[in-house]
């Protein structure tokens, strides 16, 4: 019921709202059309408007195109006007000049001048510029000329105040080039002073450097406080100072270098040339240090040109690295004599060696990395090779000299037989130390591969590709990417100077980083040549050995076992049925081999079993025995075979 009830509300609800909108329809409809009419109207008077629009556009461009041409020459007229005024502005300047020059006052002379540059700017079509610009520039010239004693007053007073009012001054006039000029020239005439002292002292040129070195640093650090309160750019500036100091230095640094390298001693040459570059090395650190924190601010490419100037001298030092290595080296092992005329004294030089030879391949490293940061590590590999071919040489010179000490190449064949274990026990010893030798070169050739990435493995860039000019030219990009971080460790003397070799270099780095430090090539002529000294060694232990044991079986058939009464003659059937002199001799060689750890052969064992056997059982015993064998000691012993 209740149901019904409120479908019968829902239906009247919907009949009422449907009646509603039908009485309301009707107003709809005669709304809609009067909005259709006022739209149309709105069109029509669009309409009307972009005519008048366009009839007044076209009635008045002409008026406009008027108005153009008036503001044309207005504009024209005033820009006349302007010059007129300026250029009786120059010629009012031009004639109170004169009377200014005549104050000394720099900054009302330099106020009048920047006048004068401002009223020359505006005639720069009249006919006379050229020659208002030479007088201008000739006024400038003059107005440095008055103020060059009270600006190198300043500079030597470091007076901060009044060298503001002349960077003011300069700043106006266009010449603050020519100001930062004596600023350089103040300082270098004192600082090459210094070097000059220096070089007319006694001390030594490593202590010479030192000092001016010193000098430099307090330089940089004094100046840079106190450009900070006058110039704009302060590290630039005393970047470049130190650029044209040392630039400037009588005598030059490279002079003094070459001087002193060529007084040094044949064997001394690359210690010197070590000990000036640590002098350099350690005022570079101290000028890194000093600018690292600030780098940001710095002329990048002043800086790269700073670091040429004081790495510079030792260029062509550094590039020759790889034959002033060698040719020290060659000195040094060449003072390690390995030749003595006792055979223990042989041998325990050549013990002794093992160590000095690779103390002096681990230096030759340390100057490596430390004259060249790497750079030299195709030189030093050369060097190397060389040095292990001298000491090979020498290596095998001292073993025939042994061999010749031992009698092993001259045994005569009837000499007397004399028990002699030197010789043995000598070879013995020097198979130890070729162990040795092969031992440490292993070890050296890692520490080699691996000091050679650490230290030169910056130079290699990961989209370097061997073989390939594209990976020549990615390397050149990232190099100079790279300078933008730290100019003082990303200089490569050697890309430039020596490309061949540089590219050598990379080639090497980058075999070493793919393959492994483990997995190299570096030295392997010389482990060969090193391995072949193993080889004579063991050699040596045998001759030792075997030429006495072949000495003596040779002279088995003259013993007096072997033979008949008279000399000469030859075994015969009244030999004795069984001689004991053989069997000893033989049991004799078997005992020397069983002491040396060595087996007699199979032809030995069976002489040895034949001579023992007893006639009853030789027939038995020989049926195993070759039988030419056999038959030849049945013979020997009487017995029917």
């Amino acid at each position: 019921m209740k149901l019904q009830l409120f479908i019968q509300e829902v239906n009247n609800a919907v009949e009422e709202t449907s009646h509603q909108a039908l009485q309301n329809m009707p107003r709809v409809l005669r709304d809609m059309e009067a909005l259709k009419q006022e739209a149309t109207f709105l069109k029509e008077q669009m309409i009307l408007v972009k005519e008048d629009i366009k009839k007044f556009e076209e009635d008045t461009a002409q008026s406009m195109q008027v108005l153009v041409e008036i503001d044309r020459v207005k504009s024209r007229m005033q820009l006349a006007a302007e010059s007129l005024q300026e250029a009786d502005k120059w010629s009012t300047l031009s004639a109170d000049i004169e009377e200014t020059f005549k104050t000394q006052d720099v900054s009302v002379i330099s106020a009048k001048l920047t006048s004068m540059q401002s009223s020359l700017a505006m005639l720069v079509d009249t006919p006379d510029y050229s020659e208002k610009c030479v007088h201008l520039e000739a006024l400038k010239n003059r107005l440095e000329a008055l103020a060059s004693p009270q600006i190198v007053a300043t500079f030597n007073a470091q007076s901060a105040d009044q060298a503001k009012v002349f960077v003011k001054v300069f700043t106006e006039i266009d010449r603050m080039p020519q100001l930062l000029a004596y600023y350089y020239k103040c300082h270098k005439v004192q600082l090459v002073a210094v070097w000059q002292d220096l070089c007319q002292s006694d001390l030594s040129l490593d202590r010479q450097l030192t000092e001016l070195y010193d000098t430099l640093l307090g330089t940089w650090h004094s100046q840079l406080q106190w450009t900070m309160q006058v110039f704009k750019n302060p590290h630039e500036i005393v970047t470049v100072l130190l650029i044209q100091t040392l630039g400037a230095l009588v005598p030059s640094i490279p002079v003094c270098l070459s001087t002193a390298m060529e007084r040094a001693g044949q064997e001394t040459k690359l210690t010197k040339l070590l000990e000036l570059y640590d002098t350099t090395l350690h005022f570079a650190r101290g000028l890194e240090v000093a600018m690292l924190p600030n780098l940001q601010e710095h002329n990048l490419v002043k800086v790269m040109e700073l670091v040429e100037v004081v790495y510079g001298p030792y260029k062509p030092y550094q590039l020759q690295y790889g034959d002033l290595e060698e040719e020290n080296l060659l000195i040094q092992i060449s003072a390690v004599p390995l030749e003595h005329w006792e055979v223990i004294d042989c041998v325990q030089e050549l013990n002794h060696s093992v160590n000095k030879i690779f103390s002096l391949a681990s230096a030759a490293i340390d100057n490596c990395m430390k004259l060249t940061d790497g750079l030299g590590v195709c030189g030093l590999l050369k060097a190397l090779r060389a040095l292990f071919a001298k000491y090979a040489s020498d290596f095998t010179n001292t073993l025939q000299s042994v061999r010749k000490k031992c009698k092993l190449d001259d045994i005569a064949s009837d000499s007397l037989f004399q028990e002699d274990w030197a010789a043995f026990q000598n070879s013995i010893r020097i198979i130890t130390t070729c162990g040795e030798l092969l031992r440490q070169c292993g070890d050296f050739e890692q520490q080699l591969a691996n000091r050679i990435l650490s230290t030169a493995g910056k130079y290699l860039s990961d989209s370097y590709s061997p073989c390939s000019l594209s990976g020549l030219q990615d390397v050149s990009l990232a190099d100079k990417k790279s300078t933008g971080k730290n100019p003082w460790q990303e200089y490569n003397y050697l890309q430039k100077e020596n490309p061949v070799e540089h590219a050598s270099l990379l080639e090497t780095l980058y075999t070493l980083k793919e393959k492994g430090t483990s997995n190299h090539s570096l030295l392997s002529a010389s482990r060969t040549a090193l391995t072949r000294l193993n080889q004579l060694a063991h050699q040596l232990a045998f001759d030792s050995v075997f030429l006495r044991i072949k000495q003596q079986l040779l002279l088995i058939s003259k013993m007096e076992g072997w033979s008949s009464g008279g000399l000469g003659e030859t075994l015969t059937d009244d030999l004795p049925n069984f001689s004991l002199t053989p069997l000893e001799y033989i049991n004799y060689l078997i005992n020397v081999m069983d002491a040396l750890g060595l087996q007699p052969s199979r032809t030995l064992q069976n002489i040895v079993t034949l001579l023992k056997t007893k006639p009853e059982d030789y027939r038995q015993t020989a049926k195993s025995m070759p039988r030419r064998l056999a038959s030849t000691i049945a013979t020997m012993r009487g017995l029917e075979y």
